[in-house]
């Protein structure tokens, strides 16, 4: 959550992230293309998606699963599907969604999620929740981005790893989340490392000082390319540091938005397009930063925007991602700087992504687009995102939209033996157009591990279980049926649930 900058030089400036369309362009008002069709690929600094048209993220962080709570805050007043509705009818056409690797350990549970409001999501594990979530915002059209937040859920770190969570932990968690969402276009990347920062007096992160240790760059690359071996569709988002020497005044902004270092030492993929730098940005809400006092503002902070990241978007070198962004607004300077930073991003999908922070109201420094009630909307900031917001595809996309997916499925014990069962998973396609490439995940008992299967690629990641389409017959068609054979050990009176292809719930 939070991105205090670095003292270590007394003239800070903060880094902000969006580009440099034209700011005098009308904003668009149509939907359509905002979210694309499969997955996102970047052609210079335009996202795109897998036909080739342009896309934009226009979203929004909905913090919480990175805290000891273990899910997205606010659950313990309102239904999640709720949220997302409201998120979607907003605008919202993607949400960061933060976590902490603490979240994976087997003693770390949810809490404080309503059980009345939200029947469905009791007695799961966090990333249980997580594919809830994921789920229902893939029903409603959105993208989802997650963001490794924090080591665990006590607070960030300047560095990638901790003693308690090793950079070994950090990569195979990536490479586990990148599996376990293998096929699902909803989960469009991974945000590495949210706001890697120098350490005051010395220490912390680095850009391009070549020791592994601490130059978070190489460190990028290491568990970039580990999640593109994992996962070759995924975005790999790429934050920025605090303070980068040699690379012109100011020399330190804040955590996580100082880019001016990938000029001379870029990001290094296997796959170069699958490549998004991303900044943080606030106001002085945060911090009083030195250019909110100086003469010539608002003028001013558009040459600051270039200096830190805006030059990889006007040079076509890579898209840029606005990760954070937000204020209270108490400051009157702050609604300026705020609407300055929306028109240097520009309009329409070939701007600047961005997602704004927050969604929650209780983030101390910025609230949130929700008022304090979990409920009503701050106007004030709405208005001035809305102009800049894509809807998603499927939630006021008009006549572009595809044709709704929709899927049924029946499961059936065929023969069972002391420790173990054979069983059937019949999926049907009971809509109108193919599902193609489809893969079809589940939730599977406690103590049940399938040990093989049949006419799919079946596999098991803790109680997740998936059926992957096999090569020679991809797509189903729509009426059609497969049926899936799977054999498991444990005990057969276990019922399964949560069957979905891709971010679409079955019937059962």
């Amino acid at each position: 959550m939070k991105r205090l900058l670095s003292l270590v030089v007394a003239a800070l400036v903060g880094g902000a992230v969006l580009t440099a369309s034209p700011a005098a362009a009308a904003p668009e008002t149509t939907a359509a293309a905002g979210t694309g069709t499969g997955f996102w690929h970047a052609a210079g600094s335009q996202l795109v998606d897998a036909t080739g048209a342009p896309v934009r993220m226009t979203g929004i962080n909905w913090f919480g699963a990175e805290t000891g709570n273990y899910s997205p805050h606010g659950l313990w007043s309102r239904n999640y599907k709720d949220m997302l509705d409201q998120m979607t009818g907003l605008g919202y056409n993607t949400l960061r969604l933060p976590y902490s690797n603490q979240l994976f350990d087997a003693g770390s549970k949810p809490v404080s999620i309503d059980a009345v409001q939200n029947p469905d999501l009791q007695g799961l594990s966090g990333l249980q929740v997580l594919d809830k979530i994921v789920a229902y915002a893939g029903v409603k059209g959105m993208r989802v981005l997650l963001d490794r937040h924090r080591p665990d859920s006590g607070a960030q770190s300047p560095l990638w790893y901790t003693s308690a969570y090793s950079e070994s932990r950090w990569i195979s968690d990536w490479t586990m989340l990148a599996q376990h969402y293998k096929g699902n276009p909803t989960v469009i990347g991974a945000d590495l490392h949210n706001e890697p920062h120098s350490i005051q007096g010395g220490g912390g992160a680095c850009w391009g000082c070549g020791d592994t240790a601490t130059d978070w760059r190489l460190a990028a690359e290491r568990a970039g390319n580990a999640v593109l071996a994992a996962n070759p569709d995924w975005l790999i988002v790429v934050e920025g540091v605090d303070c980068v020497s040699g690379t012109g005044d100011p020399q330190c902004g804040w955590w996580g938005g100082n880019l001016s270092g990938a000029r001379q030492f870029p990001v290094r993929l296997s796959k170069p397009d699958k490549l998004v730098y991303s900044a943080h940005e606030y106001a002085t809400s945060v911090f009083a930063q030195t250019w909110f006092s100086d003469p010539a503002f608002p003028a001013n902070l558009p040459a600051l925007w270039d200096h830190f990241f805006g030059y990889l978007h006007k040079q076509n070198i890579a898209p840029v991602l606005l990760g954070e962004f937000g204020s209270t607004l108490a400051d009157p300077r702050d609604k300026v700087w705020l609407q300055e930073l929306m028109k240097y991003g520009g309009t329409g999908t070939s701007g600047m992504s961005f997602t704004y922070w927050s969604w929650n109201p209780n983030s101390g420094d910025t609230g949130g687009i929700l008022n304090d009630d979990w409920t009503t909307v701050n106007q004030t900031k709405q208005a001035i995102l809305q102009p800049y917001l894509i809807p998603p595809v499927g939630s006021g996309g008009g006549t572009t939209d595809p044709p709704p997916a929709s899927c049924a499925v029946t499961y059936h014990v065929d023969n069972t033996w002391q420790g173990g069962f054979v069983a059937t998973v019949t999926l049907k396609n009971t809509g109108s157009s193919a599902l193609k490439n489809w893969a079809l995940g589940w939730t599977v008992p406690s103590g049940t591990q399938i040990t093989g299967g049949w006419n799919a690629t079946v596999t098991q990641t803790g109680q997740q279980a998936s059926a992957k389409a096999p090569t020679w017959a991809p797509d189903l068609a729509g009426g059609a049926s497969v049926s899936i054979g799977i054999q498991a050990t444990g005990a057969s009176t276990g019922t399964p649930g949560g069957f979905a292809v891709g971010a679409t719930a079955c019937t059962t």
